[in-house]
């Protein structure tokens, strides 16, 4: 027996709010993958901010349809489709996603939407090997500790000067 009208719209109004949450959306071809192995692929994106919802593809088009944001993934929506929405860290579940498809073997990526543009595999591959959010805040850290060391240098390094000119001048008279 199917869903009611009630009921689905209450997937509809929950994978809007989803999307609205949402930086980047994967859509997955799951077909072959058991109710664990769909548990372990859920527990593996958790920690990087991401939700795995398995939905029917009608459901998830009228959830995007007012949305052009969202709109693109249209075309991946067609046969088991799973969508992955990422809220946080975009690289590290990519990663997650393609180590657990490493090990099983058993899921597509068919492709993905990110800011209103839909991604092919490749795309997704690019953004997965950019640094992650902490390294990026590490390096930008790095950077302005170098910036400020250097100015305290020179900032000490002025009255340093200034005293070794005015010894300089006052040993030559």
């Amino acid at each position: 027996m199917g869903k009611s009208k009630t009921e689905k719209s209450v997937v509809i109004t929950d994978l809007k709010e989803s999307l609205k949450n949402s930086q980047m959306a994967m859509v997955i071809d799951y077909q072959g993958l058991t109710v664990a192995e769909i548990t372990d692929l859920r527990r593996k994106l958790l920690p990087k901010g991401t939700v795995c919802k398995v939905t029917k593809n009608t459901l998830m088009k009228i959830a995007i349809e007012d949305n052009p944001t969202w709109q693109p993934m249209e075309e991946f929506l067609n046969g088991s489709t799973a969508v992955l929405l990422t809220k946080e860290d975009i690289s590290g579940a990519i990663k997650a996603y393609q180590e657990f498809q490493k090990a099983t073997k058993k899921t597509e990526l068919k492709g993905g939407v990110m800011e209103g543009k839909a991604l092919n595999e490749s795309q997704i591959k690019a953004i997965s090997e950019l640094p992650s959010k902490e390294q990026l805040m590490g390096q930008v850290a790095g950077a302005i500790n170098s910036l400020a060391a250097k100015i305290a240098i020179a900032i000490n390094e002025v009255p340093g000067s200034l005293a070794r000119g005015i010894k300089a001048v006052s040993e030559k008279e």
